[in-house]
């Protein structure tokens, strides 16, 4: 049985968690189901397939030289070895990222990753600070706030706000050229709300650092468990918890 809180944190009822949640925890296969979701995602790259030979060419046999393409200038160009020469083996855009995974691999991957937010060793080893027990399940009311003031407000409440306050100060600039092209800070992960109605809560709770509002059919891996490391800390509405029952109870 778990505890239902309402907007103050009080427990109203208690209710049965559905059988997904007793699922054995297989880390391996999330970390699979987790990179095969990733490598997905990838798209394309290569350098283009004539670069430099505008600008360099051999100036062929007859003139005591090696053939090497050479500037007008003669000094040596677009060969690996010279300065500011191609790359040797440079990445090919007709490469194939993707990965293939079994369904029902996935599936228990997601099953597994879900069953993990409901154990307190797990989620603590994650790195979360919180003060209830998990899985945190909390009264509909939650889904109509409009504002992120009322947001917070409700997850102080719960226990919930020192993670928010962990992601927060845990924002930093991103090492390496990412930070040049649009993704300078890397924010930690922190809540994972988890609604039937995500219209008014999405705009609300969106916005704050490492926060995810999803529907129970969002659902996968790479929400529970990022990084392919599951027992992420997350709450549920009363509503998304039955439906995630009707969708994965009798698995």
């Amino acid at each position: 049985m778990a505890k239902v809180y309402n907007l103050e944190g009080n427990v109203i009822q208690e209710v049965e968690l559905p059988a997904c949640f007793s699922m054995e925890y297989r880390p391996d296969l999330i970390k699979k189901a987790f990179e095969v979701i990733r490598s997905n995602r990838r798209q394309p790259y290569g350098t283009k397939k004539d670069a430099g030979h505008y600008v360099a060419w051999s100036f062929g046999p007859g003139r005591g030289m090696s053939r090497i393409p050479r500037l007008s200038s003669g000094k040596g160009a677009f060969a690996p070895g010279t300065v500011k020469g191609r790359q040797a083996h440079p990445p090919k855009s007709e490469k194939i990222w993707k990965k293939k995974i079994n369904k029902k691999e996935m599936l228990l991957a997601r099953l597994s990753a879900l069953s993990a937010t409901a154990d307190e060793e797990i989620v603590r080893k994650r790195g979360h600070r919180f003060n209830v027990k998990v899985p945190v399940i909390v009264d509909n009311e939650f889904e109509k706030l409009k504002t992120t003031k009322g947001v917070l407000q409700a997850i102080e409440k719960l226990g919930l706000a020192e993670d928010i306050e962990r992601a927060k100060n845990g924002k930093h600039v991103r090492a390496g050229k990412g930070k040049m092209r649009g993704r300078k800070y890397k924010i930690p992960k922190s809540l994972l709300i988890v609604v039937s109605d995500p219209e008014n809560i999405k705009k609300s709770a969106g916005n704050l650092p490492g926060v995810d509002v999803v529907t129970p059919d969002e659902i996968n891996v790479e929400y529970l468990a990022p990084g392919g490391h599951a027992g992420r800390l997350t709450l549920y509405t009363l509503n998304a918890l039955h439906e995630i029952g009707d969708r994965y109870g009798s698995v």
